[in-house]
């Protein structure tokens, strides 16, 4: 099997494919001061199986299109979808979030949680910024450091992982650059991490094991997975998601 396809039935079943809350979404709609009775136009790019879009979809006046590599996450998403009864306000697209299908100016907001850091931070939100209308909203989750310096072995393992990671700071000066307003900045909780993503994925290693023979590639998953979640509990002061909320200048 494909490492992939190993990927895919270690998240599928899972709430989030990566770190996040819905009190965390919440902010972040908050933050954005989007009107939420007025009619909006969402991409949520990198959605996984959906718990940020069910979310904007109930909270805001929407048509959602979420999009993701993964049929297998969008399929997952849409059945949750049926089932609240969004069906209505979300429409699924899959492809690559580096090339993107939209119009210019098509949209009044791009959402994206803990799934930019795919094509990285500044492709992201430069490529991005062409699908929003001039005033529109984007709201980002990328892994960001917390502290002005950190120990060795975290700095030479993410460097390695994601050589983008850097200071909010310097984040907030790359969206100014690219022709953004920044209007807020929070760093997501310890919980984030450890509840909503970490410990359901720890709790489903051995029956993802199982289900996969104990093939030496699912193994190789499963460490490495162990591998980063022993690093944030050891370093979790010195770095998390940072979540950054933007609107684009003319």
């Amino acid at each position: 099997m494909e490492d992939y396809q190993l990927l895919i039935d270690l998240h599928k079943g899972a709430d989030r494919q990566g770190p996040g809350g819905d009190a965390e979404t919440r902010m972040a709609i908050d933050l954005s001061m989007v009107d939420r009775a007025a009619p909006l136009q969402i991409a949520d790019i990198g959605c996984g199986t959906g718990s940020s879009t069910l979310l904007l979809a109930q909270q805001l006046n929407a048509q959602i299109t979420a999009v993701d590599f993964l049929q297998d996450f969008l399929e997952v998403l849409e059945s949750k979808a049926d089932r609240a009864g969004l069906s209505g306000k979300i429409s699924t697209l899959s492809g690559s979030m580096d090339s993107l299908p939209f119009s210019e100016g098509e949209f009044d907001v791009i959402w994206s949680e803990g799934a930019i850091y795919n094509i990285g931070f500044e492709k992201g939100v430069t490529d991005w910024r062409r699908y929003l209308k001039v005033g529109g909203i984007l709201v980002v989750s990328d892994i960001t450091w917390i502290t002005a310096s950190r120990p060795s072995e975290l700095q030479t393992y993410w460097q390695g992982e994601y050589p983008e990671i850097d200071v909010a700071s310097a984040k907030i000066g790359l969206l100014e650059k690219k022709g953004y307003a920044p209007i807020g900045y929070f760093v997501l909780p310890e919980y984030c991490w450890l509840d909503n993503y970490y410990r359901p994925m720890q709790n489903s290693f051995k029956s993802f094991l199982n289900r996969n023979g104990n093939s030496e590639e699912a193994q190789a998953i499963v460490e490495a997975g162990n591998r980063e979640i022993e690093l944030y509990e050891k370093y979790k002061t010195h770095y998390s998601y940072g979540v950054y909320i933007a609107k684009k200048l003319d």
